[in-house]
């Protein structure tokens, strides 16, 4: 059975564990004993160790050094894809996940105002980061199972599941702290900012509708082009606004708080058009 699964993974592109990327096996039973995983193994030994090393890559934070074997967690998937028992194996990844970004959520909720933007970049920040591992330790699983029975692919799901535990949950508390942030200069980092708006379109990329000119700023392309037969009246709101700003005692080149707030029309049609003026 794993000579099978090797000449398929060859046929995919996909490289098989070599000899030195086996885990630890009673090597006295005979080879077709060895290569016999039951239910009953997969979740007394094999799930376990899946488990734990998701745990840490969910929980590490950027440049911590996390005491796993990688090549033992490659492998280990590797076998229970060969016994056939990917259906399982997935089934349990799509339920722990979950378990993990309910208490991220739950953290956000407590996070006061003034913490709430940089934790949620950090949480998003932090998942993303966990992606970059635990996709490609499960790629047979992927390859030979979510791809070719489900038509779908790992990444995806497992960015789905955030979109859905965390940032649906949340991206009504956090767009009105990011125009309000965006009126007042330094409150944010730019670089926070960045990440969280280019994440939040990665997620749900129609959420742009909520602050067209606030995703405008990272995401090219976003706005329509602007008509040469409207710049003068683009030029004289901008002036109205100018002068606006300065009557409320801000520089010129910073946006009222008013305005941030006007901006947050939640999927109305007319936000892109009303707002294109405004790059």
């Amino acid at each position: 059975m794993v000579k099978s699964c090797d000449a398929a993974a060859a046929a995919k592109g996909v490289p098989a564990p070599g000899p030195g990327s086996t885990i630890s096996i009673n090597r006295s039973t005979s080879k077709f004993l060895m290569n016999v995983i039951t239910i009953e193994d997969y979740k007394s030994t094999y799930w376990p160790k899946l488990d734990g090393a998701i745990d840490q890559l969910l929980t590490q934070s950027p440049g911590d050094y996390i005491p796993i074997s990688y090549e033992q967690i490659y492998s280990c998937v590797y076998k229970c894809v060969c016994q056939q028992h990917s259906e399982q194996m997935y089934s349990d990844l799509i339920k722990k996940i979950p378990n993990h970004l309910e208490r991220v959520s739950k953290e956000l909720q407590a996070s006061p105002p003034d913490l709430y933007i940089e934790r949620f970049n950090i949480a998003l920040g932090q998942y993303m980061g966990a992606l970059q591992s635990i996709v490609p330790l499960f790629i047979y699983m992927n390859k030979f199972y979510i791809e070719t029975k489900l038509n779908r692919d790992l990444k995806d799901d497992l960015i789905k599941l955030f979109t859905e535990h965390v940032a649906e949950k949340h991206i009504y508390s956090l767009m009105p702290l990011l125009l309000e942030a965006q009126s007042t200069p330094f409150q944010v980092t730019p670089s926070t900012m960045a990440n969280i708006v280019k994440g939040l379109y990665t997620l749900r990329p129609e959420w742009v509708q909520m602050a067209p000119t606030l995703f405008s700023k990272f995401i090219p392309n976003i706005l329509p082009p602007v008509v040469e037969s409207e710049l003068s009246e683009y030029a004289a709101q901008d002036q109205k606004l100018q002068r606006e700003l300065m009557q409320n005692g801000f520089m010129r080149g910073d946006q009222s708080r008013k305005r941030a707030g006007d901006e947050l029309t939640y999927n109305s049609p007319s936000a892109c058009a009303s707002s294109r003026g405004y790059r």
